[in-house]
């Protein structure tokens, strides 16, 4: 059995685009690539630094001793003098004590939340 050759087939004229005058060369693409990429770690940093200034879900405390553990605050009774206010919201600018920050929190959010009222018994 010998091996047969096929002939050459032609190959059929490939039909002119039309041209819309827009050619991307490798110049244009070293300039865009480097761009693009500034642009995109741009945005992704961007949208990092805005995302840790949002408050966490479920975070009730956004600024208070963020560098600490726990917030923790301690006093004797004794030195409350006939009654102590203090904030259970965590809006307070003078924290611990209440400051009446909470109405404002509640009429934006439709919370409830009030002050923690400590007052000493009459005897």
């Amino acid at each position: 059995m010998s091996a047969t050759s096929l002939p050459a087939m032609p190959m059929p004229p490939i039909p002119d685009l039309p041209s819309s005058g827009f050619r991307l060369t490798k110049e244009h693409f070293l300039v865009a690539v480097p761009v693009a990429v500034v642009a995109a770690v741009g945005g992704f940093l961007v949208s990092q630094y805005l995302n840790r200034r949002r408050c966490k879900k479920g975070q009730v405390n956004t600024c208070i001793n963020k560098d600490s553990p726990k917030v923790v605050h301690s006093f004797d009774m004794e030195d409350i003098a006939t009654k102590a206010v203090y904030c259970r919201c965590w809006k307070s600018k003078k924290f611990p004590y209440c400051d009446g920050s909470h109405t404002k929190h509640n009429e934006e959010t439709g919370d409830n939340v009030g002050p923690l009222i400590i007052k000493k018994k009459d005897a």
